[in-house]
C-alpha cells in the first residue's frame, strides 16, 4: 500500500524528532518509498493525514502516542464521511500512555511495528463520532479511535498534559490521577443510551470505549472489541481517592468490573448532559477538547486497521 507517515516529533519526550534520521532509514528499508510529514501544533496531524489521503496514499501511519493517533483518525474523515473507506490506519507507537496499542498486545519496538506495516493484513475498524461543546463554547464534531470519557478522567488528563512526562507514562498518570481525585467532586449527569429514556446518575467517570485501556494501562473495558459495531460503556460512581489508593490494582487488572460502584453496558449511541448546570469535561484519547452536552455514535467499520 502507498504509505504516508504522520510524525509527531515531540513524542517519546522529543526522541522521535531527534532520532528521525535513524527511524526514517529503518522505515525505508522495511517499506521502500514512503511519504511523511511532521506535526507542529494541535490537530496538525488531522490536516496532514487528510491531505495525504486526498493525494492517493492508502495507508496512513501515526508515529506518536494516543493523541497523535486520534488526530490522524480525524484526518480520515471529511464532511462526516470517510475520504476512502478502504484506506488503512497504521501505528508506530511512540507515546507516553500507549493505551491503544495495549488492546492489541502490540510492543513498542520499531521492528514489530514495521512487520505489521509490511503485512497486507487489515481488519475493519470502528470509529467513535463525538458531537460536543468545545473549549470555546462552540458545537464541534470529532472522531476517536480508542476511548472518550467524562468526569474525573478529564481532570486527570489535564493534570497529566500540563505536567512533565519525563518520568514515564505510568508515573505521570498515577500522579495525575491522585491530584485529579483530590480536586474532583461527583457530578450529576443525565444519560440516555440508543435513544432510550434519560436517567440521572452520579458519576465519578463514564468511559465510552472502542478499545480496552485508558489512563496509561487502566483496563477499563476488558471485553471491548474494535470491530463489533458497539461501544462498551463503563460507569464509575462513588469512587474517591481512598478507593484508588486501596484498590487501584483492580483498575489495572480489570477486576473493577465486579465492584459495587461499577456498571457496564453496550450501546451504539450515548447522549450525556449535565443535570445541575455544572461543567463536565471530556477526555478524548487523552486530550481535553471540551465538555458536555455530547452525543457519541459508533461508526461501524468506518476504515481499516493494519494489524
Amino acid at each position: 500500500m502507498k504509505t504516508f507517515l504522520v510524525v509527531n516529533p515531540r513524542s517519546a519526550n522529543g526522541q522521535t524528532g531527534k532520532r528521525w534520521a535513524e527511524i526514517g532509514a529503518q522505515v525505508g528499508k522495511a517499506l521502500g518509498d514512503f511519504g511523511h510529514g511532521f506535526t507542529q501544533g494541535g490537530m496538525d496531524a488531522a490536516r496532514i493525514a487528510r491531505q495525504a489521503l486526498e493525494e492517493g496514499y492508502e495507508c496512513i501511519v501515526a508515529v506518536g502516542g494516543d493523541g497523535t493517533l486520534n488526530e490522524v483518525t480525524n484526518g480520515f474523515f471529511r464532511d462526516g464521511k470517510p475520504i476512502n473507506p478502504k484506506a488503512a490506519l497504521g501505528l508506530i507507537p511512540r507515546g507516553t500512555g500507549g493505551d491503544f496499542r495495549r488492546t492489541f498486545g502490540w510492543e513498542l519496538d520499531l521492528d514489530s511495528s514495521l512487520a505489521r506495516l509490511r503485512s497486507e493484513k487489515t481488519e475493519p475498524f470502528d470509529v467513535g463520532r463525538l458531537d460536543f461543546i468545545n473549549n470555546d463554547g462552540q458545537p464541534e464534531t470529532r472522531y476517536f479511535a480508542n476511548i472518550a470519557s467524562f468526569g474525573v478522567s478529564a481532570v486527570v488528563a489535564r493534570e497529566v498534559n500540563s505536567g512533565s512526562k519525563a518520568l514515564g507514562g505510568n508515573f505521570s498518570f498515577v500522579w495525575g490521577t491522585l491530584k485529579g481525585l483530590v480536586k474532583y467532586t461527583e457530578r450529576k449527569v443525565r444519560l440516555s443510551f440508543d435513544g432510550g429514556p434519560a436517567e440521572t446518575v452520579d458519576i465519578t467517570a463514564v468511559a465510552v470505549a472502542n478499545g480496552r485501556y485508558f489512563g496509561s494501562g487502566m483496563f477499563v473495558a476488558p471485553e471491548a472489541v474494535t470491530h463489533d459495531g458497539l461501544f462498551d460503556v463503563t460507569i464509575w460512581s462513588g469512587y474517591g481517592l481512598s478507593d484508588f489508593l486501596l484498590k487501584s490494582k483492580g483498575v489495572y487488572n480489570g477486576s473493577h468490573v465486579t465492584w459495587k460502584g461499577t456498571r457496564r453496558l453496550r450501546c451504539r449511541t450515548l447522549h450525556a448532559e449535565p443535570a445541575e448546570g455544572e461543567d463536565v469535561f471530556l477526555d478524548v484519547d487523552g486530550e481535553t477538547p471540551g465538555r458536555l452536552p455530547c452525543t457519541m455514535t459508533i461508526v461501524p467499520g468506518a476504515i481499516r486497521l493494519k494489524v
